[in-house]
């Protein structure tokens, strides 16, 4: 078993700044991606940011330049900074960690999400 706890969502003004983390536990031998990704009512689940274990990180178009991801892997935990968030950034926010199992086998599992909230 696997558990991801994350922390960190709550309420923002614009342009403020907010940093959500997720902590994996349980089960882990390898991990290797860890990612945070976006689901509005009614939408998809997103991609918001991801990085691998070697460290290359990706970002959708819409933050980059704003949110920065970052991992450490002695304590199994991925960290998300929001910085000047928009109104439009409002979503549940999912944390998404890839566990290898054996040659070529991922297996991938995500938080229970968090809200994120950017007033006006």
């Amino acid at each position: 078993q696997v558990q991801l706890v994350e922390s960190g969502g709550g309420l923002v003004q614009a342009g403020g700044s907010l940093r959500l983390s997720c902590a994996a536990s349980g089960s882990i031998a390898s991990i290797n991606v860890m990612g945070w990704y976006c689901q509005a009512p009614g939408k998809q689940r997103g991609l918001v940011a991801e990085i691998t274990s070697s460290g290359s990180t990706t970002y959708a178009d819409s933050v980059k330049g704003r949110f920065t991801i970052s991992r450490d892997n002695a304590k199994n935990m991925v960290n998300l900074e929001m910085n000047s968030p928009k109104p439009e950034d409002s979503d549940v926010y999912y944390c998404k960690v890839g566990i290898r199992r054996g040659i070529g086998t991922i297996y991938y599992y995500w938080g229970q999400g968090t809200q994120v909230t950017v007033s006006s």
